[in-house]
């Protein structure tokens, strides 16, 4: 018995590692060279890879393409039929594999459903990506991006919620929070 679950309407291929607990729903497929930690969900209609590494605790919603050149740390989560590129200026008639800009999810961050994340961006750690905003810069850690282009709009704290601050400081039930030159400061609890 496999120590992780696939859907018997997905393809897992040969070269992959995957992670004890993990759950690989209908017709999905992951590529040769692809490692996903443990404790992940894949929804319906999903693709990894090539050559992708997921973390642990990784949830992907439903209707998502990881292309080679993404990496997703642990506690990350892709709300459904968000998107990733891995080119910046594709062509149906040149191959610009040799182009792919690396996009890294820190993590415990979160992408909202229809969200667009560019290549060759970071999104920082417990960052949190609104619905349909179009990330094409790098995204601090806690901020809360949304739009077209993606603007901060204020902060979140580990637990997802906006942060109100007072002087400066605002807590949740994970940590405290300190606002220093534009950046957020974490002191865990």
């Amino acid at each position: 018995m496999s120590e992780f679950f696939s859907h018997e309407s997905s393809f897992v291929d040969d070269n992959v590692s995957i992670g004890k607990g993990t759950k690989i729903w209908h017709f999905s497929h992951v590529l040769s060279g692809t490692t996903i930690g443990k404790n992940c969900s894949f929804g319906q209609n999903c693709v990894v890879g090539p050559k992708v590494n997921i973390g642990n605790g990784v949830k992907v919603q439903n209707n998502i393409s990881i292309y080679e050149g993404v990496e997703v740390e642990d506690d990350v989560f892709l709300g459904p039929s968000m998107v990733f590129t891995n080119v910046i200026n594709p062509r149906a008639f040149i191959v610009r594999r040799d182009e792919f800009k690396k996009t890294l999810l820190k993590c415990g961050c979160s992408v909202g459903a229809n969200a667009t994340i560019v290549c060759g961006t970071t999104i920082g750690e417990y960052a949190l990506i609104g619905s349909g905003a179009v990330v094409n810069k790098d995204v601090k850690p806690y901020a809360l991006m949304v739009g077209v282009p993606a603007k901060q709009i204020g902060w979140v704290g580990i637990s997802g919620n906006t942060l109100e601050f007072d002087n400066n400081q605002a807590e949740d039930e994970y940590a405290t929070y300190k606002l220093v030159n534009d950046n957020l400061e974490v002191i865990k609890k």
